[in-house]
């Protein structure tokens, strides 16, 4: 008789096999690093209750001559892209991506790039130009005063 097919008064535990060890410990090893990567797409770029960064209040971004006519700039740390499609007309958008709260990284080609999941967004109008993300991302006010750009 095998270990396995012992008779009911003479049963002895099997202890499982070293494989099937290794294989749990690897998926739980695999989950942790999942849940790591997944709270690292919303720690330092989200605001944490989900929704896109939009000023409160009216934020000063810098000298209206750096947002260059035809073109966009990032400015990051304000989580605001601000675009200009002609001379003197601005248009600004909340940096963060709609689809997990990271904030842009780059323009490229009139692009915002989010660098979480490879969302991208025309900087001109906020629209979303691949996915994952499926919201575009929300205008927020903006003018020059003094030749500074406020926005919010």
């Amino acid at each position: 008789m095998s270990a396995s097919q012992s008779s009911p008064g003479n049963r002895r535990e099997v202890p499982p096999a070293r494989r099937t060890v290794l294989k749990g410990a690897a998926a739980l090893a695999g989950a942790a690093g999942a849940g790591l990567t997944l709270a690292a797409c919303s720690t330092e770029t989200s605001t944490g209750s989900g929704a896109p960064a939009v000023p409160a209040e009216p934020v000063e971004l810098g000298a209206a001559s750096e947002v260059p006519v035809g073109g966009a700039k990032l400015f990051r740390k304000s989580k605001l892209v601000v675009s200009c499609k002609e001379a003197g007309q601005y248009k600004a958008f909340s940096a963060q991506c709609t689809h997990a709260g990271c904030v842009l990284d780059k323009i490229v080609e009139g692009e915002g790039n989010c660098p979480c999941h490879g969302s991208r967004f025309d900087v001109t109008t906020g629209k979303v130009l691949r996915g994952p993300a499926t919201d575009p991302l929300p205008e927020v006010p903006v003018k020059v005063e003094g030749g500074k750009i406020i926005a919010g």
